[in-house]
This record gives structure tokens, sequence and C-alpha cells, in this order.
């Protein structure tokens, strides 16, 4: 009786293992010592050159809806105040979703990066493109203005 009480237990592990799964959620942003943000008021999105899901149009779009001056294209510009580079990265779990986001925004003048924001959601906690976009540029600006 001991071991099949031991073997139920052990399949009751196994399987509320499985259901469980990883999730991992984090959100980070840094920001250069010497950066001030508060003086960014246009940024370029560079596009990223294997980017097919158009992540640049929806980063460009959030800027403006900050209250940035914010346009895209596939080059850097020197115009602006900034110029805003992004790695987006994809995962499959029945269907396609963002694992990972990152921004980097950058001094147009030598390319140095002012300030990094990164959202990182697994499977299970995932989020729309749309919201991860929302997610760095809202945490980029805020570390900036501390």
């Amino acid at each position: 009786m001991g071991s099949f009480r031991t073997a139920l237990a052990l399949s009751a592990a196994l399987a509320l293992s499985l259901l469980t799964g990883c999730a991992v959620n984090r959100a980070t942003a840094t920001v250069d010592p010497g950066a001030n943000l508060a003086t960014v008021k246009s940024v370029h999105v560079v596009q990223a050159a294997d980017d097919d899901r158009k992540i640049n149009d929806a980063i460009a779009e959030r800027l403006n809806q900050m209250g940035f001056v914010a346009t895209t294209s596939k080059d850097k510009r020197r115009d602006v105040d900034a110029n805003m580079t992004y790695v987006d990265k994809w995962m499959w779990d029945i269907t396609m979703y963002m694992l990972e986001l990152t921004v980097v925004l950058r001094d147009p003048a030598n390319d140095f990066p002012l300030a990094t924001a990164n959202s990182l959601h697994t499977s299970l906690t995932r989020k729309s493109p749309k919201e991860m976009v929302e997610e760095t540029t809202s945490n980029l600006f805020a570390k900036g203005k501390k």
C-alpha cells in the first residue's frame, strides 16, 4: 500500500508540474548618468533590418502618443534629439508571440546609448507587441525623469 501512495504522490506532483509552466515577467530601464532625457523632444525610430512585423511603426506611434515628434525609417538621422533602435525576439508556443523587446535611445551625433529599456514576458504572461512597446517606452522615459 505504501508504494501505491508513493506512486500516486509522484504522479500528482508530475501532473502539477506540467500544468504550472514557467512564468517570467521582467521590465527594466537604465539611463546613462550623464543623459538628460527631459531635453529629448524628437525621436527617430530606426527600423531593424529583419523586422517584417513593423515594430518600428508601433514604437513611433507610441512615442507620438507620449508627446514626442517621432519618425521612422531604415536609416539613422542626425537632425533629431535622439535615435531609437530596438531588438524584438519572438517565440512559438501554439502561436507566435513577442518574448522580449529591448529599446535603446541613442545620441544622434555619436550613436552613444543614452538609455535602454527591456521587457520580457514568457508564454504564460505574454503581452501583445503594442503592450510590450508601451511598457518599454514608458519605463525608459519614466526612469529618465528621475
